[in-house]
């Protein structure tokens, strides 16, 4: 089984560095270039290699980890997904400049986080995510803790819980394996038209929520 990691953020770095904890190998790769990532991969050790986006796209299991402005440029380039798993890390949210306008709106309930929900109209954002990865078994995963935490699977005696989501059975339990060899306790939480909302950031039920199954 190979895995890809596209984005080499705060979400897509700390993939790598649990993947990496928990004795997988990936390739990971950014719109910089394998160059960029050199600090990263300095702190995970051999078993997380730098590649092209393509080839990180190319994997049997692939973590999207980038902005939500960014998916509907990024998705289209990527190769045909021909009923691989994507790991949907995403939340539509926009990331605001400390010095603009928007950071600063009083109607922002989400400004002092520096961030602003984006309007998806009547849809969740898994279901724009699989519009947009055609042919690909999407699960909803990683998204709804702060992402700090995910490098602490092991809390107060008792394992952090990660929720997932997915509409293929196949697909969830080898995103699960992946969960729990990295010491998370990992929640099924149904298919993406349920799981998928009560996750996403900033504003579903569980987004946010920082369980300790002890």
């Amino acid at each position: 089984m190979s895995i890809g990691i596209i984005g080499s953020g705060a979400l897509g770095g700390n993939i790598a560095r649990i993947l990496a904890s928990a004795g997988f190998s990936a390739v990971i790769a950014n719109r910089s270039g394998p160059a960029a990532l050199a600090p990263l991969l300095a702190e995970t050790g051999p078993s997380i290699t730098a590649g092209t986006v393509e080839q990180a796209a190319s994997a049997d299991i692939v973590f999207v980890a980038v902005r939500w402005e960014t998916l509907e440029e990024l998705m289209p380039q990527l190769p045909a997904w021909n009923n691989r798993i994507v790991v949907d890390g995403t939340n539509p949210v926009l990331f605001l400049d400390p010095d603009s306008d928007d950071a600063k709106d009083p109607t922002n309930p989400l400004a002092a986080y520096g961030i602003k929900a984006i309007d998806l109209g009547s849809q969740h954002s898994s279901a724009i995510f699989s519009q947009l990865a055609p042919g690909a078994r999407v699960v909803k995963a990683l998204n709804h803790l702060d992402v700090k935490l995910l490098l602490e699977p092991k809390e107060a005696g008792g394992q952090r819980t990660l929720f997932y989501s997915g509409d293929d059975a196949a697909a969830k339990a080898e995103v699960r394996q992946l969960l729990e060899a990295a010491g998370f306790f990992a929640v099924d939480l149904g298919v993406l038209d349920v799981g998928g909302p009560l996750t996403q950031l900033p504003f579903g039920a569980l987004s946010a929520s920082n369980f300790i199954k002890r």
